[in-house]
């Protein structure tokens, strides 16, 4: 099974280094999200920075606790904070300019989204948790950060919009843990389930695809 610990300390061993770049640039990205979210809110430089870290953090924060997963990922690691601060300036400083490229921006969150659902998923899987479970760490791993991030910026949660995002984490994490029944070897599962995740995502975003809402009448007065 491919090891893609959320932190060295973790696992007790070293992080991949390819997997441990990505999971950093992941990150970075969603942090980066956190901080256009900030400036369409016009914060402070002390909210920027509070923003990126429980955009970038937050998922992976809430996966360790629920868990029980010692020392959480930037408490063993502090370049996870430092990728946030850096995000946090970078999008302080040029807040306009990125929101103008904000389609590549998101192009890079939907793939952010697939590396942190299959992480997720997998160190649940290598905690020893049932497959349901390890499903939704997975997606609590990809979605959590930028529901906290919404509510902190006083906008409805992506995730409970039309727009297809949660679904897309769920794909992924449900097809790992499928692909890890089967005795899959883990980095195909990986690549696959990072394939199946990030590509709903980003044919959502491509075609407007998204979930029905409710179209009924008005509901009777309590």
């Amino acid at each position: 099974m491919l090891a893609l610990p959320a932190g060295p300390l973790e696992s007790g061993t070293a992080m991949n280094p390819l997997i441990y770049s990505l999971d950093l640039t992941g990150t970075f990205v969603f942090a980066l999200s956190g901080g256009l979210a900030a400036a369409r809110s016009r914060l402070d430089p002390f909210g920027f920075v509070v923003v990126t870290m429980v955009t970038g953090l937050g998922g992976g924060t809430l996966r360790n606790l629920l868990l029980d997963l010692h020392p959480v990922t930037w408490v063993a690691d502090p370049r996870y904070l430092a990728v946030c601060l850096v995000a946090a300036a970078v999008s302080f400083l040029w807040a306009r300019w990125l929101e103008s490229r904000l389609r590549w921006l998101r192009v890079a969150d939907a793939l952010g989204l697939g590396l942190f659902a299959v992480a997720g998923t997998q160190l649940a899987l290598s905690a020893g948790t049932h497959g349901g479970i390890a499903v939704m760490m997975g997606v609590t791993t990809g979605i959590a950060g930028g529901m906290i991030r919404d509510v902190l910026c006083n906008e409805v949660p992506l995730v409970l919009q039309q727009e297809i995002y949660a679904l897309a984490a769920l794909a992924g994490s449900v097809s790992y843990v499928l692909l890890d029944l089967a005795g899959a070897d883990g980095l195909l599962a990986a690549v696959i389930s990072f394939a199946v995740c990030t590509g709903l995502r980003l044919a959502a975003m491509r075609w407007n695809l998204s979930l029905p809402a409710y179209g009924g009448g008005r509901m009777p007065e309590q």
